[in-house]
């Protein structure tokens, strides 16, 4: 696929990874409706992104809602006139002991994280099936393939998002619709870090054998290849600075 002119979704697209691939996918030539929760920063970010790029704009998007993630959808198809590609990368996390966790807290994570990807799945299918095809790629995590303590919820997220990937991958294969995933390590952020996380952030560098975290645009550059590479259709890319391969 060349990206040139195409349309493309990316959830959670107001900063990090998500935003690191608006910006990768602009530059491609592409067309961007970033959706994100956080509506004072997809304004900004928007505005900033105007500087540079056209074709750009915000949709405030809460992906655990079903009408939501259909209204992001339609916004790319009115704003540009169809769907080309959907990054659904929105996501959140939270660390507790799995006997302390509330329904709520558990429920939540699934559904920002698992529900979202169904739902920004769904609705971008139905924009694909009428232009002849498209690429859809979800963000899992190296926790949808190894345990974590006090993780559950994330890490149950994360494993389904690599099954539906395959699972809807093997659905639309012949019809021209490509759905592939990209697991990121731990990646630097702005909560992230070395001064938030002191000797903490020591322990998760230990963890990646390649000796760093990762950085949003190096997720970012799997996620274009994902979208450009047509021969590449069902398969989770794990881009971890070797977490898994221990």
């Amino acid at each position: 696929m060349n990206l040139q002119d195409k349309v493309a979704v990316v959830t959670g697209g107001a900063s990090g990874i998500g935003l690191a691939t608006a910006k990768a996918f602009l530059d491609k030539g592409a067309k961007v409706v970033i959706a994100d929760y956080n509506e004072e920063a997809g304004n900004a970010v928007e505005k900033q992104l105007k500087e540079t790029y056209e074709n750009v704009k915000f949709v405030q998007t809460n992906v655990a809602d079903e009408q939501a993630v259909e209204n992001a959808v339609k916004t790319a198809v009115d704003t540009f006139g169809q769907l080309d590609v959907i990054f659904n990368n929105a996501g959140i996390g939270i660390q507790k002991p799995t006997h302390e966790l509330t329904d709520e807290e558990y429920k939540r994570v699934i559904a920002v994280n698992q529900d979202g990807v169904f739902y920004g799945i769904k609705y971008a299918l139905r924009e694909m099936l009428k232009t002849g095809g498209g690429a859809i790629i979800n963000t899992s995590s190296i926790l949808g393939t190894v345990g974590e303590p006090n993780s559950i919820p994330y890490a149950a997220s994360k494993g389904a998002v690599n099954l539906i990937t395959k699972s809807v991958a093997l659905e639309y294969a012949d019809r021209n619709i490509r759905v592939n995933a990209v697991a990121p390590g731990f990646i630097e952020s702005g909560l992230v870090n070395k001064e938030a996380l002191g000797d903490f952030y020591d322990g998760l560098v230990a963890k990646h054998p390649i000796g760093r975290l990762g950085a949003p645009e190096e997720i970012a550059h799997a996620v274009v290849f994902l979208a450009e590479n047509d021969f590449f259709t069902g398969t989770t890319i794990h881009v971890d600075g070797g977490y898994t391969a221990k």
